[in-house]
């Protein structure tokens, strides 16, 4: 499994479009433990583009503080499941959290029909 977090000064970006690094974490179900971490600069945004870059990279999994109902849309197009709501943190803590189920997730910071930045 590899998770895919939005990443800005270290932490999970809460504006999911606008992050400046993706966070890459393999992670292994049966050992739920980190096996690998790859931090990619975020390309010039594009609205629609992420989740198809995303797929290519091999992301299965998207931990978010939240995003569009149109991009949630195109992620699971490309069969990459999408969870929101996570808190600003160390993204391999929230990687870790998440294969563990302590993940706490909250509402959709994005959760709403206008563009204030959250990259949709």
């Amino acid at each position: 499994m590899r998770i895919g977090i939005p990443v800005s000064g270290g932490l999970l970006s809460p504006h999911f479009g606008h992050c400046e690094h993706f966070a890459l974490i393999d992670v292994d179900d049966a050992s739920k433990a980190i096996t690998g971490k790859q931090m990619i600069p975020s390309p010039p945004h594009q609205p629609g583009m992420l989740p198809g870059w995303l797929a290519e990279q091999g992301a299965t999994v998207i931990i978010a503080g939240g995003m569009g109902g149109r991009a949630v849309e195109l992620f699971q197009e490309n069969h990459i499941e999408v969870v929101i709501g996570a808190q600003s943190e160390d993204p391999e803590k929230i990687a870790l959290d998440y294969i563990k189920g302590n993940l706490a997730s909250g509402d959709n910071v994005c959760d709403h029909d206008h563009d204030h930045g959250c990259g949709h």
